[in-house]
């Protein structure tokens, strides 16, 4: 295995690990949107380093789905709606979370299935985590204003990062990179990293905002 491909799998394992360690911390928060989509990023990098080590194109089909479902809906819609719970004190019921992921998985299958959305599609995930960006800028302003200035910093770091590699996703190729290996390994390193943050920043939110 090749030294980029290693690390790739590094990667892989670090946003493994952080994505299912904080979605466990998030269900046990009682924040189960945060909690399952995160369950659903540690689905996608699970079968991706299955992938990854044995070429099986069954796990490869699997982690392009959770993909498509964590850029088009997981991330940008319901990971929005769970920092909601110490932003904006929205706290679903649990069947409106069952809709909530019943509604952006039906949603996942046509950007994945259907040609009539092959054409737009790379600008539609630009388009969402763009909003998402949006409302991250939102809720490092609610970290400065409970006087968290670090969470506040931290999150923007993440969240500029995270709209680079959204915007060069499907339109930028780094130069000797013709596997996308290098481009894969900042995205799942940046991934990690934001998942982390989030989870520190909603609670010193939520200790905030309980005072």
């Amino acid at each position: 295995m090749e030294l980029k491909n290693l690390i790739l799998c590094l990667a892989t394992v670090l946003l493994l690990a952080t994505s299912l360690v904080y979605g466990v911390k998030f269900l046990r928060k009682r924040n189960y949107l945060l909690g399952v989509e995160w369950l659903v990023v540690t689905l996608s990098t699970s079968n991706l380093l299955i992938f990854l080590l044995s070429g099986a194109q069954i796990p490869y089909a699997i982690s392009h789905f959770c993909d498509a479902f964590s850029r088009g809906f997981g991330i940008p819609v319901i990971g929005t709606l769970g920092l909601m719970a110490v932003t904006h004190r929205y706290r679903p019921s649990k069947l409106v979370d069952v809709l909530i992921f019943a509604g952006s998985a039906a949603g996942t299958a046509v950007l994945v299935y259907s040609d009539a959305v092959a054409g737009p599609l790379p600008y539609f995930y630009v388009l969402m985590w763009t909003v998402f960006s949006l409302y991250m800028m939102y809720f490092a302003y609610r970290l400065l204003r409970a006087g968290e200035q670090r969470h506040a910093l931290i999150v923007i770091v993440g969240l500029v990062a995270g709209e680079a590699i959204a915007c060069i996703y499907d339109f930028y190729r780094i130069p000797g990179d013709n596997d996308m290996a290098i481009f894969f390994t900042l995205a799942l390193t940046t991934w990690a990293f934001n998942i982390v943050e989030m989870y520190y920043a909603y609670g010193a939110l939520e200790r905030a905002e309980t005072a």
